[in-house]
């Protein structure tokens, strides 16, 4: 099982959450929002093997912790993965679109001058601007969208960009969310559940629970459930292993 963006952090017990991760086998990647989180977060999960953790700063806190970006930046050559980063163009966060546009433009520079990162990047309401600073700075490494819900179009751009998606079973519960999901790569997708945020009834998601969007995607692009645990495995196994920090 694989959950490529999850808030291990952020669940009342994560030590009990990260116990049960390491008896199902999940692999995990644990996204932080803030720079002053990962450090704790990487103390957290320890030596596991299957848990990674990024380095992030939620666009959603940009106002708030703008003066981490520095931070950010300065532990970048500790971290193999960045996230949780981006742009949010909701109406409740829309008023700081510049500030995190300037917060993402940081990250992306950084990244590109030490080699590219492993990256999960939030885009909602902002899918093309999101595009943009990804094409402009080219060098910044692997962007995998998290829970992706732009345009057709802004879809397309971003495949052809070689973007990669991580879905999971709340994206799947829309018919947008399928509509996606159903044209998107499936060589370029992973599995997550944003919890503890994304929620089963009254329960948070826990990241075992990834793969419960597995037969709603099957039934959306034709595929067997089995073919697509073994094609999602085989795609975290592709990314780019430049560090002891890769799955």
């Amino acid at each position: 099982m694989i959950d490529f963006h999850c808030h291990i952090d952020l669940y009342p017990d994560p030590a009990s959450v990260l116990n049960e991760v390491d008896v199902r086998g999940t692999y995990v990647l644990a996204v932080t929002t803030t720079p002053k989180a990962w450090r704790g977060t990487r103390k957290l999960v320890g030596t596991r093997k299957r848990v990674r953790v990024a380095l992030g700063l939620h666009p959603e806190l940009a106002t708030q912790r703008y003066s981490e970006v520095a931070l950010l930046c300065g532990l970048l050559p500790e971290a193999r993965f960045v996230g949780e980063i981006g742009l949010d163009g909701s109406s409740v966060h829309r008023g700081s679109l510049d500030l995190q546009h300037d917060v993402f433009e940081r990250i992306l520079e950084a990244s590109a001058k030490q080699g590219g990162r492993i990256m999960s990047i939030h885009s909602r309401g902002a899918a093309t601007l999101v595009l943009d600073a990804l094409e402009k700075h080219r060098g910044a490494g692997v962007p995998i969208l998290h829970w992706f819900s732009g345009t057709d179009r802004e879809l397309e751009r971003a495949i052809a960009m070689g973007c990669w998606f991580s879905i999971g079973p709340a994206m799947l519960k829309s018919r947008k969310g399928r509509e996606l999901a159903s044209r998107m790569p499936l060589k370029r997708v992973l599995t997550e559940t944003d919890a503890p945020f994304a929620r089963s009834g009254s329960k948070p998601l826990m990241p075992w629970q990834a793969y419960d969007c597995l037969v709603e995607l099957g039934s959306i692009t034709g595929a067997e459930t089995d073919e697509l645990r073994t094609q999602i495995l085989d795609n975290l196994r592709s990314l780019p292993k430049r560090s002891s920090n890769a799955f």
